[in-house]
Order: structure tokens, then sequence, then C-alpha cells
């Protein structure tokens, strides 16, 4: 039987908005477990007692010649099977496949007795006519791959044993990929995993960009996504991008770039991260930091035991789970000093973290405080590393990443 975890974090957000009048509309790359989530959801209804012909799921993604193309045939076809005087949940799976979807949801929304999840690959979806005719009416939830939690549960390691040794697993996880499919293939044999990254790196890139962008230069939009790769946790422009494309041999031009980068996060390949002057306590325009979905797919993009860049690997990670625990995210300048994450949690406390995969020289410990010390408020501070030292002084938290990753502090 195929090894599943309960990916309770993202079903208990559902079930926070269960029964409200809010399309729930959940968004993430492709195979980060978006189709999974809502059979997880569907079968937790049913554990708590929702009837199963109450609960309708179709995804968009299979061949299924039973079920309507059209989008208003589609719409009689789901009201005409939905149960009569009970609540019908609805669950569209990659919905932006069916033209003229977002009219769907809008006459399955307005209909009495539902409540209806969506997924979709591509942000755009969210900032195109559905945002227009549901604005205030829908909520997001964004989706990652697995957590280094997840990642352990999956191959049925106890995270809580003494005998685990925590680093030598986060290495493996971030030396290979989180997503969920992937993790359990790294036990088949050595090249299944590195295939299946490849398949989704394809898929995403020609399914969801080339061929919806009608992308023809697509040799210079593969080596800006390597460029971003190479320099993940890196201030970037896209002028600078261009610059260093043409000293490559490469001729595209900065607005160019920027349209690039701009199909990569709303495919949620990349992660825009901007600037934030906390002395100034204002957003920076330029500069921004990007981070991939999953490291594994820059072993694809670079090459495998890419590691020299092994701190901003870590960073890239650190920067995943804080979005899972559901921060906005920016990161720091004081002066001339940077901080690598500001954070301000769903409550609206702040916090600093500094990400380094070690700090057991004086000199390296020091130059990682040194921004951190500079910050005069009393929002928490937080050094991050794979060292086994913790200590707390001068308000700032030092912690094993591992430890904190996995929720232990």
């Amino acid at each position: 039987m195929e090894k599943l975890i309960t990916r309770v974090h993202y079903t208990d957000l559902l079930d926070n908005f269960r029964g409200f009048d809010l399309i729930k509309v959940i968004t993430g790359i492709r195979r980060s477990g978006k189709s999974t989530l809502l059979k997880m959801y569907a079968d937790r209804l049913i554990s708590e007692g929702v009837e199963p012909s109450t609960i309708h799921g179709i995804n968009f993604e299979l061949p299924d010649e039973t079920i309507p193309s059209d989008w208003q045939e589609l719409f009689v076809h789901l009201k005409n099977s939905m149960v009569k005087g009970k609540t019908n949940y609805i669950f569209l799976d990659e919905v932006q496949n069916i033209r003229h979807f977002e009219k769907l949801i809008d006459g399955l929304y307005v209909l009495d007795d539902t409540d209806v999840y969506i997924t979709g690959s591509n942000a755009n979806m969210l900032s195109s006519d559905l945002a227009t005719l549901l604005s205030g009416r829908y909520v997001e939830i964004s989706i990652l791959p697995v957590s280094f939690n997840e990642y352990l549960q999956l191959l049925e390691i106890d995270a809580g044993s003494k005998h685990i040794n925590r680093n030598s697993l986060l290495n493996d996880y971030m030396g290979e990929t989180s997503f969920p499919q992937g993790v359990k293939l790294r036990q088949s044999n050595p090249g299944a995993q590195a295939r299946y990254l490849q398949a989704i790196y394809n898929t995403v890139i020609e399914k969801d960009i080339v061929q919806r962008y009608k992308l023809r230069n697509t040799r210079a939009f593969s080596n800006v996504l390597k460029y971003i790769a190479g320099n993940i946790g890196s201030p970037v422009s896209p002028n600078n991008i261009a610059k260093a494309l043409k000293t490559d041999g490469q001729q595209v031009d900065n607005k160019t770039v920027e349209a690039y980068l701009h199909y990569l996060t709303d495919s949620f390949v990349l992660y825009q991260v901007s600037r934030f002057d906390i002395k100034g306590k204002q957003q920076l325009a330029t500069q921004e930091k990007y981070y991939l979905a999953d490291v594994g797919l820059r072993n694809i993009l670079l090459g495998k035991n890419n590691f020299q860049d092994i701190g901003h690997i870590l960073e890239n990670v650190v920067y995943l789970e804080l979005l899972r625990r559901g921060n906005s995210i920016w990161t720091g300048k004081y002066g001339d000093s940077e901080v690598d994450f500001v954070t301000r949690s769903e409550h609206g406390e702040q916090a600093y973290y500094q990400v380094a995969y070690t700090a057991k020289e004086a000199d390296t410990m020091q130059r990682e405080l040194r921004p951190l010390r500079q910050i005069k408020d009393n929002y928490p501070k937080y050094l991050l590393t794979t060292d086994e030292y913790e200590s707390e002084a001068e308000g700032i938290t030092i912690i094993n990443v591992a430890k904190w990753l996995l929720g232990n502090v």
C-alpha cells in the first residue's frame, strides 16, 4: 500500500474555512500534493459523518470522457449530481484546464448548499478574471512540497528518536527533493528520483510556461532560471541578470528577464522576497532575492552534488519553512548590514532570522550575530545553524536548524 502522510497543517487550514461562504483556492507548484490534499480532506469529511454522495470531485488533468469539457455543460452535470437539502462539497482539481473556468466557479458558488474547493498550478488564475469575479469571496491556501518533518514521516523515520542523526538527515533532505512522490522514489533506484524531478521540471516549464506564454527563446528562459538557481539567496535584478547573460553571448533585455521571472513566480517555481529597511521601516523596490519551491530542482538545473553554496541552500529550506508557518517574509537591511529574514506572523508578531550552515569559528559567529545586535528593538532574534551549540544572549537565540525545522523549539 502506498505510503501517505496526513498533512495536518493544510487539512486544518481547510477545516478552518469549512462552511464559510468562501471558495477555497489551493495553489502551488505541480506535484506538491494538491490532489492528495483534496483526497485527504474528503476522507476526513467522510470520517466525520459526511455522506460520500455529497462529495463531488473531478481532476481535470485526468482524461474522462464522461466529464463534459464545456463549462456550461459541466455546471449542469455537477448541479444534477448534487444531493438536495444537504451541503455538497465540490472539489475541482487543476480547474484552470477548463476554458472559462471562472464562470463555472461563480455559478457553483451562487448555488445553495455548496462548499467549493479548487486547485491550480498557476497564480495567474487568481490575477485574472476569477479574482475580479470573486473579489472578496475566496481564500487562497498555498501548498508547498513536504517539510523536513514530513520528509522523515514519508521515510518512516521517528523524528523524536535519540538514535537518529538530524543533521545527516537534513543534508539528505537538502540534497534530494521535497516533492512527495520524489521522496518515496529515493529507495527505488539511484536514477528514479532524478528522472522524476526532470519530468516535473519539463512539465512545469513546457506546459505551464513555454506553451502558456508562447515563448520562443527557450534557451534564454532556461538560462535565466539557471542563473537564479545558482544565486538563490543573493540580491539580483533583471538588469544584472541580462548583463550576465550578455557576457555569456546571449542577447536578452531586462524587460524580457523581468517577464520570465514573473512567469516563474506565477508557476510557483520561484518565490520572490522583497527587501525591507528595518531602520526606516519601509519596503525597498530593488535587489529582490529568489528562492526555489524545491531545492532538488537546483540539482536538475546545475548538476547533482552542487553543494559548494550549501549555506544558501539551507537558507532556501528555512525560507520555505517560514512560509509554511504562515509568515510574511522580507530580507532585512539595517544600515550596511543584511539580515536574512524579517518575518511577520499572521498575528502581527515580528522576528528576525540569520541562517548559517556553521558558525563554529569565532569570526563567523561574530559576523552572523553583528546584524542582529545592531537592531535595537525587542522582537525575537534567531541564528539558525547545523551546529549543536545552542545558547541565548543579548536577546539572540542560537538554535540547531534541524531541531528548529522539526518544531522542537
